[in-house]
């Protein structure tokens, strides 16, 4: 019985680093993007490091990245740039990778 609680919690254990690393992935994505979007804009050094977080915190509002390409497009559209669905969308992806590859670079 030992070995299942032990395989068990070896399980949970891996569950929950997963998890954790998925929320670090999403969230440096996140400020990717925002960063993006800020030099897009044209935004300002201090500017883009505020706009890049309140990119991420778009993210908690509601499950699945809806929330936060729905924040940049408006952005982006609000400063009267040509960027559509597609290519925040594209970004999101290109991020993604981005990210996934400077945390797997971290461990």
């Amino acid at each position: 019985m030992t070995s299942f609680n032990d395989r068990e919690r070896g399980e949970e254990a891996k569950f929950a680093h997963d998890e954790e690393m998925m929320f670090r992935i999403a969230a440096r994505r996140n400020r990717l993007l925002g960063e993006w979007a800020a030099g897009v804009m044209g935004l300002t050094d201090a500017e883009a490091d505020s706009y890049a977080k309140s990119v991420v915190q778009a993210d908690f509002e509601e499950a699945g990245d809806e929330d936060v390409i729905r924040k940049l497009l408006g952005d982006l559209t609000s400063a009267g740039t040509d960027i559509d669905e597609a290519a925040v969308r594209a970004m999101l992806e290109e991020k993604q990778v981005e990210a996934r590859r400077a945390l797997m670079g971290e461990a």
